[in-house]
């Protein structure tokens, strides 16, 4: 699939940046965060809802991401790297400084929001897949780059993902139109 012209990148991070303000200011921390928890899943549903914007294809693609990572609310996941995947759309710590720029907010506030915010996770995973999908101009090519800057490693991700909405979504998700044709 190729790209379909959007909004600018810019227009994204804003949009991240007055939800970041916005998140702190109506979402309560929570006081213990494990796998599971009770409401957990209906939250990052509701969450991954507001991030697609309406756009069908956003949402199952967030959803693939979503099954894929299989997060939690307050997770942090070592990797070999050092760095840590976060929340339940495990968005990697390498993130963290960025979004910290773009949202003007601290390092460590963006880190807690993307562990414990359900909401703040999913709007920086749609940021994250939104400007792969700009710079590769390729729906896949961008599920790829959500998780590694490494060709082969994307490919292999890709059919991951893949497969986990040809199981949510039925096989015709990825027949004309199915995957990204409804809004």
């Amino acid at each position: 699939m190729t790209a379909r012209r959007s909004l600018p990148v810019q227009t994204h991070l804003r949009a991240l940046a007055a939800f970041a303000i916005l998140s702190a200011t109506l979402t309560p921390m929570p006081t213990l965060a494990q796998p599971g928890a009770a409401g957990e899943s209906a939250e990052i549903a509701r969450c991954i809802r507001i991030a697609a914007r309406g756009h069908a294809w956003l949402e199952k693609t967030l959803w693939g991401l979503r099954v894929q990572e299989a997060g939690w609310l307050g997770a942090e996941v070592a990797n070999a790297d050092g760095s840590h995947d976060l929340g339940p759309l495990q968005i990697n710590s390498s993130w963290v400084p960025r979004i910290a720029r773009l949202v003007d907010r601290s390092e460590q506030q963006v880190r807690n929001w993307l562990q414990y915010d359900a909401c703040f996770n999913a709007e920086a995973a749609r940021w994250i897949f939104l400007s792969g999908l700009k710079v590769t101009g390729d729906y896949w090519k961008a599920v790829g780059v959500y998780h590694s800057p490494t060709a082969w490693r994307q490919r292999a991700y890709a059919t991951r993902v893949a497969k986990h909405m040809r199981i949510r979504f039925g096989p015709a998700i990825f027949a004309e139109g199915g995957a990204r044709g409804s809004r």
